[in-house]
């Protein structure tokens, strides 16, 4: 079977327990971009490390330590390994959000001063905007904000003319969290490079559909939360170039981060273990590596054929509709949000959770990308790869009982 029949085919939903109602009923989930749910292969894995393998990592001298410290490094490699990076190029974090807060608090502390500047894109997450706005208040950093194309994409010739030797950091979404539009990360580095800034990018939403090699996209930072990524909550991971996290001091204290401590004077370890302070996430970063080795039995290119194909279904359906008002390019990753005349995206989500359909209504932790739209808040379809035609099919019913009810 190829992989694209393998990404179609009914028995891989059915390793997805989440995707049943208490009833036995299909639920159709729709909100994959909020948080993806979990294989049973990822469930099994968190069970066997919280169980019958669980010991502390990096500490005990016993052979089940040694163990579990053996298969938590091999999380860290099979991470490296899924986005094109080096072993000691991975950081574990709580989520992309810390991730992002990493760089803001060690390397943004460090290296900008009053009066740099950094360029974000009006579509960025709250987590890609509120850590630079308190690095700014800090430091005395300034923001500008790039404009967006009239399809929804960061508009990277406006960014070419924004950009000055000034720029220091440059911090993007590869995939946008509400209109799915992908950035051209590769031409996005070029331009960062030739003003001598670093280029952050948000991958929450590009790695679990898009093949991701950092050497390829030539960035200094990129981030993406496990969640999303048909793993565990509590996770995620900061990958940088070597040199600039060996240039990075720690952000948070305490063990495993430490070489020597007297009450004197404290040395560090090198990254990434500088960076990952205290216990870490055991269980969370063996399941992630279950995680990832599912998406890539799987195949992520079979796993964006089929979002596009949904998305491009679903886009046709709502543009028959003429009270729907679609958001972002035609050919979104995996990702739909419209709104619908004369119904708050909050009600159509209510109404729709009463025929099993699970969508996300609201502003998506981008209100900044909300005011540009003119709009307070969207719905929106977020595919998986375990999404098919009959979600598709029971959004679109639910969507004709809301025009009835509301008349």
């Amino acid at each position: 079977m190829s992989t694209l029949a393998l990404a179609l085919s009914p028995a891989l939903r059915a390793d997805f327990p989440g995707l049943v109602t208490g009833t036995g009923q299909p639920w159709h989930y729709l909100d994959s971009g909020a948080t993806a749910q979990k294989p049973q292969q990822v469930i099994d894995a968190a069970a066997r490390a919280m169980g019958a393998d669980y010991a502390t990592v990096h500490r005990g001298v016993y052979a089940r330590s040694a163990e579990m410290t053996l298969a938590f490094e091999a999380a860290r490699r099979r991470v490296a390994s899924f986005i094109g990076g080096a072993e000691d190029e991975v950081v574990f974090t709580r989520g992309a959000t810390e991730a992002i807060n990493l760089v803001a608090q060690s390397w943004g502390r460090q290296n900008l001063k009053a009066g740099d500047r950094i360029l974000l894109s009006v579509l960025e997450h709250h987590s890609n905007i509120v850590p630079w706005q308190l690095l700014r208040d800090r430091v005395g950093i300034e923001i500008d904000v790039c404009p967006l194309t009239a399809d929804g994409q960061i508009d990277l010739d406006a960014a070419q003319a924004m950009l000055t030797p000034r720029h220091r950091l440059v911090a993007f979404a590869h995939v946008s969290n509400v209109l799915g539009s992908v950035l051209d990360v590769r031409r996005a580095a070029e331009m960062v490079h030739g003003v001598g800034a670093k280029l952050l990018i948000d991958g929450c939403q590009a790695v679990p559909r898009l093949p991701v090699d950092v050497a390829t996209l030539d960035c200094d930072f990129y981030v993406f939360s496990a969640h999303k990524l048909y793993g565990p909550t509590g996770i995620g991971a900061l990958w940088a170039r070597a040199e600039i996290l060996a240039g990075m001091p720690p952000w948070q204290g305490g063990g495993s981060m430490i070489d020597r401590v007297t009450f004197a004077h404290t040395t560090y370890a090198p990254p990434p273990q500088r960076f990952e302070a205290g216990t870490p996430a055991i269980v969370e970063a063996i399941a992630l590596h279950a995680a990832i080795d599912y998406v890539a039995a799987v195949g992520l290119d079979a796993i964006h054929a089929h979002e596009t194909r949904l998305v491009g279904r679903l886009r046709t359906e709502l543009q028959r509709m003429n009270d729907i008002s679609l958001f972002g390019p035609q050919d979104s990753a995996g990702i739909v949000s419209f709104a619908m005349d004369g119904v708050h995206p909050h009600d159509l989500g209510t109404i729709l959770d009463e025929e099993n359909v699970a969508i996300r209504a609201g502003h998506h932790c981008a209100q900044p990308l909300m005011d540009h739209l003119g709009v307070a808040a969207t719905a929106r379809a977020s595919f998986g790869l375990y999404s098919d035609d009959s979600d598709i099919d029971a959004l679109v019913q639910g969507i004709e009982r809301t025009r009835r009810i509301f008349g």
